[in-house]
């Protein structure tokens, strides 16, 4: 066998090999999606206690967030989903899941053929999930492109409809309504100078949260909408609330006391609202609400304060430690903040430094959902163990973020 014969025979060999590792790697990622795309179904925040398949995906796989958003995109788009009732939702592009997962289409590919199916009227999705996918067995996706664009050129013609949404006329209206499904929708319409107000504060406070539980995939809506939350939380606690009934502000919270240990049940919220004991024990940690624990006949057994057990001086101290929520991560200033019992008093946690830890209202919910744990360590600085599906070895973390104070004791 000559020199260029065996080089060539080796240059075979190395491509097959390189041909068949691209395939796995393809065929893996497709089966990771599918399955990203099943826990979702299931319910992320149930199985893990995360917001999102993408924040778990970033936190196991140590993978960017824009990395984890395309990928669950595009597996949405590949593979069959269900309704809330259970009913199924057919995939979008089936035959091109069914290329993926054997490995056959390039991430590239993958999208030019969804891209072009999203824009296709549905009686004709079949029929061009075809001819794409045949041209794909022999072009690049550039090529697999420019027949899209044709496909899109001959069924249909005219484009998107142009929006025709008339520009809402600015007034200063708020509509608050309470639903029978205990959600409540504001709507409402503003002048320019109380909009921009509005838009500037809340802009402030929807800023993409940080921490060791991932990256924030919150959509804007979603974050604007934690923002108004918090936006309340602040006006609630302003000195300068005006009164009500010779009191400051405030909403009651019963709840029965075997409720509020197990965190299984109903609390009632007001005069007719309803929030699970899970919540009711989120807030009777630091709350902002007043909590009235009940015995087994009704009776108030116990009728928190405004701040609940936290006396202000033993807030002030928690600012001076934490500097801020104390989450690996977060970046949460003390004002944003609640106090929460490392163990909790409803199971007998004393009101002390040594028992309490600041952190953002994202955050203490987190840690009361998932298998975070938060611990005072020797040097009476919180630290926090993660779940072991995050790291098997729960290496304690703690929070660098806040600027100590400019002293020691």
């Amino acid at each position: 066998m000559t020199n260029d014969a065996a080089l060539s025979s080796e240059a075979v060999a190395l491509a097959d090999c390189l041909g068949e590792l691209v395939a796995r790697m393809r065929s893996a990622e497709a089966e990771l999606g599918a399955l990203l795309v099943e826990i979702e179904q299931r319910g992320v925040m149930e199985l893990f206690g995360y917001r999102s398949a993408a924040r778990l995906l970033e936190h196991l796989a140590d993978m960017p967030k824009p990395a984890t958003e395309r990928l669950i995109k595009r597996a949405r788009l590949i593979n069959p989903g269900r309704n809330l009732d259970g009913s199924p939702i057919p995939a979008l592009a089936p035959a091109t899941g069914a290329a993926a997962r054997a490995g056959r289409l390039s991430n590239p590919m993958i999208d030019v053929i969804t891209n072009v199916l999203t824009q296709v009227p549905p009686e004709h999705c079949a029929s061009a999930e075809t001819n794409l996918l045949a041209f794909a067995e022999e072009a690049g996706h550039k090529q697999v492109a420019a027949l899209g664009a044709r496909i899109l050129a001959h069924l249909v013609p005219d484009g998107p409809a142009p929006d025709d949404t008339e520009p809402v006329v600015p007034t200063r209206e708020l509509f608050l309504r309470h639903k029978r499904t205990g959600v409540w929708e504001l709507s409402g319409r503003f002048d320019d100078e109380t909009g921009t107000r509005a838009h500037a504060l809340l802009d402030a406070l929807a800023e993409r949260r940080t921490g060791d539980d991932g990256p924030d995939f919150r959509t804007t809506p979603q974050r604007y909408g934690d923002a108004f939350s918090d936006a309340v939380d602040l006006a609630l606690n302003s000195p300068d609330l005006p009164m009500q009934a010779g009191e400051r502000a405030h909403v009651m919270v019963a709840v029965s006391l075997e409720d509020l240990k197990s965190g299984v049940g109903k609390a009632t919220l007001g005069d007719t609202g309803t929030m699970t004991a899970a919540e009711a024990r989120v807030h009777a940690c630091d709350a902002m609400i007043i909590p009235a624990v009940l015995g087994d006949k009704s009776e108030p057994l116990n009728l928190g304060r405004l701040r609940r057990l936290i006396s202000a001086g033993l807030r002030r101290a928690l600012f001076l430690r934490d500097r801020g929520c104390a989450f690996p991560g977060c970046h949460r200033p003390p004002r944003h903040c609640q106090g929460h019992h490392i163990r909790h008093w409803a199971d007998g946690g004393p009101t002390d430094l040594t028992n309490l830890v600041l952190m953002c209202a994202h955050h203490h919910r987190l840690l009361h959902r998932s298998g975070w744990e938060v611990r005072i360590a020797a040097d009476g600085l919180p630290e926090f163990l993660p779940p072991t599906f995050i790291d098997r070895r729960r290496k304690p973390r703690r929070n660098n973020l806040h600027e100590p104070l400019p002293f020691t004791a």
